[in-house]
């Protein structure tokens, strides 16, 4: 895969209300991004801006394998973000309003690798101050940016 990539987040939020779910729209990102393999690793490096803050969220995704997915953001925006299929693992999200403890069981993981593409798909359950949140989708795909599947 090349060094210049398009990398397309988009995630779907199930709420955990008592005992029902209330679903909330997709979200989805495409933004230009840099890749990079090493050590049998794969990197996706990008910046995000959010609208009215002042600033820049760094962001690396880090896919060891087939089963551990990494989101390490710094600036304005802190956190280590595992996901490790059949697992939990808890970070402190740091946000410029304040720092949340975050749970997040991985209940299922897929992983897709070829010369011009990388997908993934999570499935896991977040938690906030261990009090359960939301069943949480998240897929990303990465394709090199010149490819005819993003043109528009």
């Amino acid at each position: 895969m090349t060094k210049d990539v398009l990398v397309s987040i988009s995630g779907l939020q199930s709420e955990i209300s008592g005992d029902e779910s209330e679903e909330n729209a997709p979200l989805e990102v495409v933004t230009p991004a840099s890749y990079f393999l090493k050590n049998g690793k794969h990197y996706v490096l990008f910046d995000e801006f959010v609208e009215g803050t002042p600033g820049v969220t760094k962001n690396k995704i880090k896919i060891s394998g087939n089963d551990c997915v990494e989101i390490i953001k710094t600036g304005i925006t802190n956190a280590h973000m595992v996901f490790e299929r059949k697992k939990k693992n808890v970070t402190y999200y740091q946000t410029p309003f304040g720092q949340i403890l975050v749970g997040l069981n991985t209940r299922d993981m897929d992983v897709k690798v070829t010369d011009r593409n990388i997908d993934v798909r999570v499935d896991y359950e977040m938690d906030v101050n261990y009090e359960p949140l939301a069943d949480c989708t998240v897929k990303v795909n990465i394709i090199p940016r010149d490819s005819e599947e993003f043109a528009l």
